[in-house]
């Protein structure tokens, strides 16, 4: 099952707010809420439709002890950086 810290941490790598996340996920904002906090006080089935909401928005989780570390999140693969400004092509102009 997912942790509560998981979760937390899962929802701010992708950007998103507590309601945000609950729509994608079809869970009421209370299940979420539940789910963040103690972790106990919600069913298997919301449990289940978070996980999978998480695994479709590319968020690996990782079990306690995976890697010698403790349970957290990171992104199945690295996003994509935006291209930006070439350095031969930055001036004046478009210095933000």
């Amino acid at each position: 099952m997912i942790s509560p810290q998981q979760l937390r941490a899962a929802r701010a790598l992708l950007g998103l707010s507590d309601t945000e996340f609950a729509a994608r996920a079809g869970i009421s904002a209370d299940a979420l809420h539940a789910a963040e906090t103690d972790g106990t006080s919600y069913d298997q089935a919301v449990s289940e439709q978070i996980k999978k909401t998480l695994e479709q928005m590319g968020v690996a989780l990782i079990a306690d002890g995976e890697g010698g570390g403790g349970c957290g999140v990171r992104m199945k693969s690295p996003r994509e950086a935006e291209d930006g400004i070439r350095p031969e092509d930055l001036n004046a102009t478009n210095d933000d």
